[in-house]
């Protein structure tokens, strides 16, 4: 079933996207084209092929995560811009 502009316009919308209607028809035909790919590699048979976290081999080398000691909170707060007694407060950054 192909992807209709109405779909591109809705994901668009909840991405937040300004996806001019000039655009609409190719990026339904790119996302097809994407979704038609995912559904070629669901046919094929893993069976007995272990998941990969990457392909190249790599391995974490970062330190193991041990529980140290907690910056106080009064610290914390001391070094925000903005804040209450116990949190950070941020401005809000997206507008619906």
């Amino acid at each position: 079933m192909p992807i209709t502009e109405q779909q591109v316009r809705h994901v668009a919308k909840l991405a937040l996207l300004d996806l001019p209607d000039a655009e609409l028809s190719a990026t339904a035909r790119q996302l097809d084209a994407i979704v038609g790919y995912v559904e070629q590699l669901s046919q094929v048979d893993t069976t007995g092929v272990e998941p990969i976290a990457n392909v190249a081999g790599l391995v974490n080398v970062l330190r193991a995560d041990e529980p140290g000691a907690m910056l106080p909170t009064a610290a914390a707060m001391a070094i925000a811009p903005k804040h209450s007694a116990d949190a950070y407060l941020v401005p809000k950054v997206v507008e619906r």
